[in-house]
């Protein structure tokens, strides 16, 4: 069984005429899932995320700024790219809670994968600092949650945004127990995850590829660089920053990548995650923008995720 997680709520959070962080991706994904399924996946609603686990992640002034930006009515911009709106707050909520409950479910032994299909996104969202269409990190209050009440030691965060998770960065790069690995174009925004970037004790590591990186060099560097020291790590928990907007379709990129190559990586973490978590991944969507592409590349995603889980079932 693949538990995803979902919430109407998610809808509800509007950026503004053109934006590219919007509403319709979701409903592209959902459309897609629905049209062509995944085997052994199920829907589930998320609940809110409470604030002391988003204060696990954040400082509460931070929540709490985010909470007073949220307008009445119209849109708000916390920066040049985040904007929030009336219904920003409990999508907000939920995103994270989506994350929260996901680790439950395969801490708790219900299922050993779970994805959370939920916006606003998360990874660029700083301790102190909401940007880049994120409020607040939601893989990281998610992780943050497994060790506090799961006492889950060794987490490994895999992010193949193709943008840099700077939030995520920012929040773990003290805490040598949570490996973050980030692939991304370079240069791109947020200007942040370069290869010299390592982390408290190693446990930062960054790659970059320049545009136009097709995903055959893509695979080349992760299988050399990458996959190895997540595997040495030995993580307890496996949890991904599923951005899908390294896709070739992708308007605000320019790596090369296709759905073939996020199924791959899905696949080789959830080796992973076999050998030394019992088989327990949790992903997080974070960014994608072609909306034909982000479909098609979540549904390659959950298919690799999802394979091996279908036996779980409901306990």
């Amino acid at each position: 069984m693949l538990v995803c997680w979902y919430h109407p709520s998610a809808l509800d959070h509007h950026t503004g005429r053109g934006h590219p962080e919007r509403p319709e991706r979701l409903l592209a994904i959902r459309e897609r899932l629905a049209r062509d399924p995944v085997p052994g996946l199920v829907w589930r609603e998320p609940p809110r995320a409470t604030l002391d686990q988003l204060a696990r992640a954040h400082d509460r002034d931070h929540v709490e700024r985010v909470r007073a930006a949220i307008p009445r009515e119209g849109l708000a911009a916390l920066d040049p790219d985040t904007v929030v709106s009336p219904g920003s707050w409990e999508a907000a909520l939920r995103s994270a809670g989506a994350a929260v409950a996901a680790v439950d479910a395969v801490m708790g032994g219900e299922t050993r994968r779970s994805f959370s299909c939920m916006r606003p996104p998360g990874h660029h969202a700083e301790r102190r600092r909401a940007m880049g269409f994120c409020l607040f990190d939601n893989v990281a209050v998610g992780a943050l949650h497994a060790r506090h009440l799961h006492g889950v030691r060794r987490i490994a965060i895999f992010d193949f945004d193709v943008h840099h998770g700077n939030g995520t960065q920012d929040i773990f790069r003290d805490d040598p127990d949570t490996l973050y690995c980030s692939t991304h174009q370079w240069p791109l925004y947020p200007g942040t995850g370069r290869e010299d970037e390592t982390g408290v004790a190693g446990n930062l590591l960054n790659r970059t590829f320049p545009p136009g990186t097709d995903g055959a060099r893509w695979r080349r560097v992760v299988e050399r660089d990458m996959l190895p020291v997540v595997d040495a790590f030995r993580p307890q928990l496996v949890m991904i920053s599923a951005g899908f907007d390294a896709h070739r379709r992708d308007p605000l990129a320019g790596l090369l990548l296709e759905e073939a190559d996020f199924a791959w990586i899905t696949a080789r973490l959830v080796e992973i995650a076999e050998r030394h978590a019992g088989g327990r991944v949790v992903s997080v969507l974070e960014g994608g923008y072609d909306l034909e592409a982000l479909a098609a590349s979540v549904r390659a995603h959950l298919a690799a995720l999802g394979e091996g889980a279908e036996e779980d079932g409901e306990r």
